[in-house]
């Protein structure tokens, strides 16, 4: 999984979301700028499974979101230094590495109505992170894997949102919410952790490669992400889409390691959710990132460190509403 301001490691992993969103009424069958529907036909909210709100908050209303994420990523990555004299016989080191990374985050969301067109949101996130690192060398008579792990806990990256509905909402006709959303960097930064460099089976140090001391909660860039979400109604489901575009401004992180500029990646998603009954409804998506290269500023020209990495996700949601004021957001991703 892909999210804005981090670099990505994983190749498979899970997502698990609980909602809890505290509300007026309205915010279960929201209104949007349009005639009311006849309340013989509005119908339970779609789950939500991507951060973009679908309907926004009326004018002069709160909506208070309460949220818990966790997130198990893991990776592994063989690296062959040497040469091979047949397709399958290598001679020289082969390193093979496993990382485990268990990430939850709790987090508190709060959305505004400022006009009926127009929504603010804060989300201030406390992270928990642990990870663990599994090496060995091939070919070298290592006699047992060398184990390593972290954690880390903290205030994360505080989020600002804003949102505009640029059409009305006519039955058969989709309707348009333009995002933008600023990701600071109150969580603590990668490069502002202790961090030792990891060492081979005869303790000679590996160039390059650092081992984290303690976990950061932050990505340690500001990130701007502005998308465009797409709604069409057509009972009893509704279909959506998503596309957004996150750039990471470059900085200078110091400790000798000069500007970086962070990849930024291009995102879309796609997605339906249909009503089970007036408080349940299901929903199934897929997100897609296209995380482009990093760059390291080691003098002179800008050098890539990483490679472009495709991060998909399957999603599914539940949603419940547990009373007038209350409701309940259950979503899971794989990829």
């Amino acid at each position: 999984m892909s999210q804005s301001g981090k670099f990505v490691f994983f190749a498979t992993g899970s997502i698990l979301s609980i909602y809890l969103a505290s509300s007026p009424a309205w915010a279960q069958t929201p209104e949007v700028v349009g005639e009311r529907p006849p309340e013989d036909q509005r119908q339970a909210d779609v789950a939500a499974v991507f951060e973009e709100r679908g309907l926004l908050t009326p004018k002069g209303k709160w909506v208070v979101e309460p949220s818990l994420q966790y997130i198990h990523s893991s990776s592994t990555t063989v690296a062959i230094d040497g040469f091979t004299i047949l397709p399958a016989i290598a001679i020289g080191l082969i390193d093979v590495s496993e990382v485990q990374r268990d990430t939850l985050t709790a987090a508190i969301a709060l959305r505004y109505g400022l006009t009926d067109r127009v929504e603010v949101g804060l989300r201030i996130p406390y992270v928990w992170r642990d990870e663990s690192l599994r090496r060995r060398e091939i070919l070298v008579g290592t006699p047992a894997d060398q184990v390593t792990g972290s954690d880390g806990m903290g205030l994360g990256d505080i989020e600002l949102g804003l949102h505009y509905q640029f059409n009305r909402a006519v039955t058969g006709k989709p309707f348009f919410i333009g995002n933008l959303r600023v990701k600071s960097t109150t969580g603590t930064s990668p490069f502002e952790v202790d961090r030792v460099p990891a060492k081979d089976s005869t303790g000679e140090e590996i160039p390059g490669v650092d081992i984290f001391l303690e976990q950061p909660t932050g990505s340690g860039f500001w990130a701007v992400q502005p998308s465009l979400t797409v709604i069409y109604s057509t009972d009893p489901a509704v279909i959506y889409g998503n596309i957004s575009y996150v750039w990471n401004l470059e900085r200078d992180v110091g400790n000798d390691q000069g500007k970086i500029d962070p990849g930024n990646a291009l995102g879309f998603s796609l997605g339906t959710g249909f009503a089970l009954n007036n408080r349940t409804s299901l929903s199934f998506g897929y997100d897609h990132s296209i995380v482009f290269k990093t760059k390291r500023e080691l003098g002179d020209p800008l050098n890539p460190t990483f490679d472009r990495v495709q991060v998909g996700t399957f999603l599914w949601g539940l949603s419940h509403r547990l009373s007038d004021r209350t409701s309940m957001n259950f979503s899971v991703g794989i990829g």
